[in-house]
């Protein structure tokens, strides 16, 4: 079977730092897989925030995202306590819908590169919907202010 492999982007709009908690570490001593999707959620949930929106609030008051797919490129080990910069970019922004380009490091060095896609979704009538315009535009007044 032939692997997924994932591409590192040329920019990322946004970054925040996470450090690996014991929580985090599995019975291989390294940074677990459910934890490491945590931990891109997390920063996710702050990109959100940063935009001044929610995962349940893309800026409309009603629309919120649905994740559709996961891919994971693992490249290095992550050890209990490790300081984690996981930088993230918007990409492929359709109608109803756009993708999360991760890429986590650790003191400069490539940990794993994470692509999650994403539709918006009405949860009152629990169908997808529309992006709404503010999502698109607090999204691209980031992109235009260059701010990491």
């Amino acid at each position: 079977m032939p692997r997924t492999r994932l591409v590192q982007q040329e920019t990322y709009e946004f970054s925040s730092s996470v450090s690996v908690q014991p929580r985090d570490v599995n019975y291989g001593g390294h940074l677990g897989n459910d934890a490491l999707i945590a931990l891109v959620g997390t920063a996710r949930a702050l990109m959100l925030h940063a935009l001044g929106l929610s995962e349940l609030d893309l800026g409309d008051g009603k629309t919120g995202i649905v994740m559709t797919d996961l891919a994971v490129n693992y490249k290095a080990e992550g050890y209990l306590f490790d300081e984690l910069l996981i930088e993230t970019h918007v990409d492929e922004l359709t109608r109803k819908g756009f993708r999360l380009s991760h890429r986590v490091t650790k003191g400069g060095r490539l940990v794993a590169l994470v692509d999650t896609g994403f539709v918006a979704f009405d949860y009152a009538s629990r169908r997808v919907a529309p992006v709404p315009p503010a999502f698109v535009k607090a999204v691209a007044d980031r992109i235009a202010q260059g701010v990491p």
